[in-house]
């Protein structure tokens, strides 16, 4: 059957190369000399024959380790070299939800808008303070704005991008302020993305977006054992409060859960904790970081010695139709002006932000980002973000249907991606001037960031540099690898509806080194 099936292939390319058009192979007279036609005729056939005798166990094998995720898994696939040749597809028009290789999309559209010489706005996002009338007779109200700095902090040894500094500067003006207000208008109120599971909300995976951020909007709490039979030890800021169900049981394991109503600051603790058991650290989103960030530039207030007389408050803008770039159409984006302050921030460069997205893949950098992408242009919302991203699509030729985003991290169940669309912007990012500067942001297989324990002590080892994704049921990676050859790969692989008892993330690395073997 092989035999056959390589001769029923052979036939049309014989024809294809010798016969004229329109007459049938068969009995067909061939204008080539007898003996070039005979040798020609055996060179190709060789060639083509031995053609299939490479590439189809090739991709047999790279199916065959897949197959082993068994039922119900999903796979796409793409693999070309560096010219965006494809080697191998499976299922590559497909949409898969991408996990964080949706960051790809995020942190390469800021670097494409920066090389246009569209910079970032607000000063690089690092935040201001400034004193304002309290509207009545009495001391000044301070507001503390953000423009989506992800970086600041409120750490005792903070040493730089510090909310201390902005606290020092109201202390040397005033010895009371009536409110504290954390101003978040300058992005509209989506504080989480469609498509985010709600039951992320509490942890640090799914923590708030908001344009007034600090200590990337987490809140840290220590969990120490008690008293055999008794609650552990919770130690954190009294920005929350506790209910403790939680037990300290014999042994040294520790089973610590946790979960907290979304709007609320009580955080309930359930589970056990050893009592020979090391403490617990959880870090825990924040569902309001504007309010967080202006509650400790409080208490930082009233450490300097400066009264708080009044509230701790907020100021958001509800996010409206003109907000949406389909809406708003050629209408520029409504901005306030920007009121002068005391003092203000300065975050880090955009090289770092980019790199701590990607070797890590931290959500909170990544949507900020997304939002401040859209704010050049736009009004600061997702919708702004997207589009600046779409902008970038068309210009690396890639088809609209083969992306569609809802957030800039990747936390969306809505977001899908085919491997091809992500093969070709990867390819044509290689292409950009500052294609060098975006891929060594990228973790590298055996070395570093999300990838730093995968590829050890394998060919792929140094040698395979790509952006992870893992959420629900979903694994990706997609990415740049070396193979034996020493031939440039770009790929991407995505699995989805992985069942729960499968370690898809294995399987893909498998079948990622059995592709570099064969290249």
């Amino acid at each position: 059957m092989q035999n056959a099936y390589r001769l029923y292939r052979l036939e049309p390319l014989i024809c294809a190369r010798w016969c004229h058009p329109g007459l049938p192979v068969l009995g067909q007279r061939l204008e080539l000399p007898p003996m070039r036609f005979f040798i020609t005729l055996i060179a190709s056939s060789i060639a083509f024959l031995a053609y299939p005798a490479v590439a189809e166990p090739f991709e047999h094998q790279v199916n065959a380790i897949l197959e082993e995720a068994g039922e119900g898994t999903r796979w796409g696939v793409v693999v070309a070299d560096s010219t965006g040749t494809e080697l191998l597809t499976m299922d590559p028009d497909g949409r898969f939800m991408p996990a964080s290789n949706t960051k790809i999309f995020t942190t390469t559209a800021a670097l494409w808008l920066a090389s246009s010489g569209d910079g970032l706005t607000d000063r690089g996002g690092g935040a201001s303070v400034r004193l304002v009338p309290s509207g009545r007779t009495g001391p000044p109200d301070a507001v503390l704005t953000g423009y989506g700095d992800a970086w600041m902090s409120g750490a005792a040894d903070c040493a730089s991008d510090c909310l201390s500094t902005l606290a020092d500067a109201v202390a040397g003006r005033t010895r009371e302020v009536h409110d504290v207000i954390g101003d978040a208008t300058v992005f509209p109120d989506q504080r989480w993305s469609p498509g985010m599971s709600w039951n992320n909300i509490p942890t640090r995976s799914g923590t708030a977006i908001s344009a007034l951020s600090i200590d990337s909007n987490e809140l840290a709490a220590t969990i120490s054992p008690g008293a055999l039979g008794n609650p552990p030890e919770v130690d954190f800021p009294t920005y929350f409060t506790v209910e403790n169900y939680a037990r300290t049981v014999p042994g040294a394991s520790e089973a610590i859960t946790y979960d907290r109503v979304p709007g609320s600051q009580t955080l309930i603790l359930t589970g056990t904790i050893g009592t020979e058991s090391e403490p617990s650290r959880l870090r825990l989103g924040v569902d309001d970081p504007a309010h967080y960030a202006a509650w400790q530039l409080a208490e930082m207030l009233r450490v300097r010695g400066v009264r708080v007389s009044g509230n701790i408050d907020v100021r958001r803008r509800p996010l409206l139709p003109e907000d949406d770039p389909a809406i708003r159409g050629t209408a520029p984006a409504a901005r306030a002006p920007e009121e002068p302050a005391l003092a203000y921030l300065n975050p880090p460069p955009l090289d770092d932000d980019i790199l701590l997205i990607n070797k890590i893949s931290q959500n909170l950098h990544a949507e900020l980002l997304l939002r401040r992408l859209g704010r050049i242009r736009g009004s600061g919302s997702i919708a702004d973000g997207q589009a600046v991203i779409r902008a970038m699509l068309d210009e690396a030729g890639v088809a609209e249907h083969g992306v569609s985003l809802s957030d800039g991290s990747g936390m969306s169940s809505y977001n899908r991606v085919s491997p091809r669309s992500m093969v070709r912007l990867l390819t044509w990012v290689s292409g950009q001037p500052w294609g060098d500067q975006w891929r060594v942001t990228l973790p590298v297989g055996g070395k570093d960031g999300t990838l730093g324990r995968r590829f050890t002590d394998t060919a792929l080892a140094g040698r395979i540099s790509a952006k992870t994704g893992s959420i629900n049921a979903t694994r990706a990676l997609a990415g740049y690898m070396t193979a034996r050859s020493g031939r440039q790969l770009v790929f991407a692989i995505y699995a989805n509806d992985v069942p729960d008892d499968v370690d898809a993330t294995a399987i893909m690395d498998r079948a990622l080194l059995q592709i570099a073997a064969a290249n």
